[in-house]
This record gives C-alpha cells, sequence and structure tokens, in this order.
C-alpha cells in the first residue's frame, strides 16, 4: 500500500497503462477504482488468478493516463475524495479517513 517512486507503465487488457498497485485485495481495489474514477481517470482493473486455492484473488489497478503518477499527484495535492476535500498521503494508504493531518504531522 505503500508509495513507490517508480514511474511504472506497461500493458494490461490490451491497453497501454500506468500501474498504480499490483497485487492489491478487492477492498484495496474497489478503493482505488472509486478515488481514481472520481478525479477523471479511466481506470483498467486486471485480475491475478492465485497461485494455490489457499490464497486470495489479487488485482492489479492502472490507469489510461500514462503520465499519471501517484506519488507526485498526491504530495501535489491533484487528488479529491468523493466528497470534495484533498487526499493526504495517510488517506490514500488507507490509515486514516482524515485529509486535514498532512504526511509532516502523522
Amino acid at each position: 500500500m505503500s508509495f513507490q517512486g517508480k514511474h511504472d507503465f506497461g500493458e494490461l487488457n490490451g491497453k497501454r497503462v500506468t500501474f498504480v498497485e499490483k497485487g492489491v485485495t478487492q477492498e484495496r481495489m474497489e478503493f482505488l477504482k472509486t478515488l481514481l474514477e472520481h478525479n477523471g481517470l479511466p481506470v483498467v482493473i486486471g485480475k491475478e488468478e492465485p497461485k494455490e486455492e489457499s490464497d486470495a484473488v489479487k488485482y492489479t489497478v492502472a490507469v489510461e493516463n500514462l503520465l499519471f503518477n501517484p506519488v507526485i499527484w498526491v504530495y501535489e495535492r491533484r487528488l479529491k475524495t468523493p466528497d470534495g476535500r484533498i487526499v493526504s498521503p495517510a488517506y490514500w494508504e488507507q490509515r486514516t479517513n482524515e485529509t486535514n493531518p498532512m504526511y509532516w504531522k502523522i
């Protein structure tokens, strides 16, 4: 869930994409999908089949905007929550629903 500075892009479902996060749970995938679509970014979801039957299904979340980098967009305060607040790093990582405490206070 943490930020990675590397701008990772490639192909997913036949489309050129920027990868946001790989190997995430369904809950995390739904959170990111809702947040990114609210901010006007077309989202592409890839499903990773589990290697063993006991493993949970994991997802890859990507966007069609090749210039998108989550680290830059969050720290430049470009992303907004569905209710209009600015996304903080803690909100992005789902550590809190508060967006007011900025990263230097956590």
